[in-house]
């Protein structure tokens, strides 16, 4: 069972700089289970369960994201919907 979950929304450029893959490559390092994928409005949406500590990494390093993008808002809710997760995915 995860110790935190997080919903986290990030706004800018951020469609078509390799950013999915930028915080897929992130979760798996930190063990964080969930899903990333890119919303019809051109935000970035991730689902991530884990540690807190390692949810906390996860956003800071989202704020500032990969080479080529532009993070201009980060929206951070930590919710428990009850759903888990096995592993991390792009969607």
């Amino acid at each position: 069972m995860a110790d935190a979950e997080v919903h986290i929304r990030v706004t800018g450029m951020v469609q078509g700089v390799g950013f999915r893959y930028f915080v897929y490559r992130k979760a798996e390092g930190l063990g964080l289970t969930g899903f990333v994928r890119n919303l019809s409005g051109g935000d970035v949406e991730i689902r991530a369960q884990g540690p807190r500590g390692m949810l906390e990494e996860l956003i800071t390093a989202v704020k500032i994201g990969p080479r080529g993008a532009d993070v201009t808002r980060v929206h951070t809710d930590w919710i428990d919907d009850g759903v888990r997760y096995r592993s991390f995915e792009i969607r």
